[in-house]
């Protein structure tokens, strides 16, 4: 074998080359491409890898709930109350009207929402819930021993009924204040402590502290159910009792109520849910809350109390003496007014639960700040400003009425305007009738 030579031309041999040399500009910008691509990718993956640890490492906000300062906040709300109260007890001892037992008379004039505040406040005061069974009592034997002409002191000292110092006026009415504060005025029974009026800040508050809190439809149906539920047996223990009401008008009354409360929050909820969407819905939530309490409240308050208008009421003179005792009859024209009085004050009551505080920490620049700074301060002093608010609020409201208030003889029944007072030998101008808290 032997190896042959191959022999181009010249033209050849120069197409040869040209088609070599474009093989090999071909593959080189082949390779440079693959290159940019595989660079690009490189970044862009790298980029991509930075931009996702980028958003990792982005530091959230902490939305836990500070349970212990929350608490203290609501320790602090309600001291608020109790001080308010001690500074007005103690600022008023020794101007104290002369002491009576009569209903109708009170420690402040009741002619002046100043007076009917400050009798309030007093009435509301968390620290009556300190008071033992044996302490209310021993007030309740200091009454009936200046009834039956005597009075005792510190000493054990008897007075005189017509000779009493100013300090023993003042042991007195805060005596009267004790007793009424725990035990119902028509029942003579003892009000458990948390549907006393005195205990109405520190248990129901917390629970507008979670309602204003709340931005979803779960939660606000439960506390507005646990709102008014409490708010139910608080309208029940303070009632009017002197007509009787029969247990199943009492189910069906707290079943309407509560009902009512629930249809109400959950509607608004619904209806806020459809017309915006969900960012702002849930922002909006947070206002369901008041319209919601404002009618469920009424509602319950008028549902519960709705059969004092079917049976009536008792009236009184002036001396808180019950007139045509004898033959049990009483006002339904006065029951109205009273349960209709009472619901104006229980709807009132929510503005300044839900309003207050919100303007406060908009308004104020220091807690605006504050929050602004430190988010986490937000529930505590919501809580601490919710609860001072609903504690001094709840006593002006219900001072808008008289608990004792009158009617004209020309408003009531027949059978009441030809009533002769005996003192006068006429008939009696005014009537009087306790509304209930």
């Amino acid at each position: 074998m032997f190896a042959q030579k191959l022999l181009l031309t010249p033209t050849a041999a120069a197409a040869v080359t040209g088609i070599v040399r474009r093989r090999r500009f071909v593959a080189t910008t082949s390779g440079r491409n693959r290159f940019k691509s595989s660079s690009s990718t490189t970044t862009k993956t790298k980029s991509t890898t930075e931009a996702t640890s980028s958003a990792t490492t982005t530091p959230t906000v902490d939305e836990s709930v500070p349970i212990g300062a929350s608490l203290l906040a609501a320790v602090a709300g309600v001291g608020v109350v109790a001080t308010s109260a001690y500074i007005v007890d103690k600022m008023t001892a020794a101007t104290c009207l002369p002491f009576s037992t009569n209903a109708s008379d009170q420690r402040f004039s009741q002619d002046t929402f100043q007076g009917r505040f400050s009798r309030m406040l007093l009435a509301c005061d968390p620290y009556l819930l300190i008071y033992t069974e044996s302490q209310i009592q021993n007030s309740k034997q200091i009454l009936l021993d200046y009834d039956a002409g005597l009075l005792k002191s510190k000493a054990n000292a008897e007075y005189s009924k017509l000779n009493i110092t100013t300090e023993q006026t003042h042991l007195l009415w805060e005596s009267r204040r004790i007793v009424e504060s725990a035990i119902h005025p028509d029942t003579g029974e003892v009000i458990p402590r948390p549907f006393r009026m005195s205990g109405y800040v520190p248990c129901n508050g917390p629970i507008c502290v979670s309602m204003v809190a709340s931005s979803s439809t779960l939660p606000i149906l439960f506390w507005s159910w646990i709102n008014q539920t409490q708010n139910a047996l608080v309208n029940y223990y303070n009632r009017n009792a002197s007509s009787p009401m029969t247990n199943e008008t009492l189910m069906i009354s707290y079943t309407a109520a509560v009902g009512s409360a629930l249809i109400v929050a959950l509607g608004l909820s619904t209806l806020v849910q459809k017309k915006f969407p969900p960012k702002k819905a849930k922002q909006m939530m947070k206002f369901v809350a008041f319209p919601s309490a404002v009618v469920a409240s009424s509602l319950n308050c008028y549902v519960v109390r709705s059969p004092e208008i079917e049976t009536g009421i008792p009236l009184m003179d002036c001396d808180g003496t019950i007139l045509l005792n004898e033959t049990n009859e009483t006002s339904c024209i006065a029951a109205k007014c009273g349960v209709e009085s009472t619901t104006i004050s229980r709807a009132i009551l929510q503005a300044p639960v839900y309003f207050v505080p919100s303007m406060l920490m908009s308004s104020l620049p220091p807690l605006r700040n504050l929050i602004e700074k430190s988010p986490k301060t937000r529930v505590p002093i919501t809580t601490f400003m919710v609860l001072t608010s609903f504690g001094l609020g709840l006593p002006a409201t219900v001072a808008i009425f008289p608990q004792i208030s009158s009617i004209s003889s020309k408003d009531v029944e027949t059978k009441y305007q030809h009533l002769i007072n005996p003192k006068t030998n006429k008939p009696y101008d005014v009537f009087y009738y306790n509304k209930g808290l």
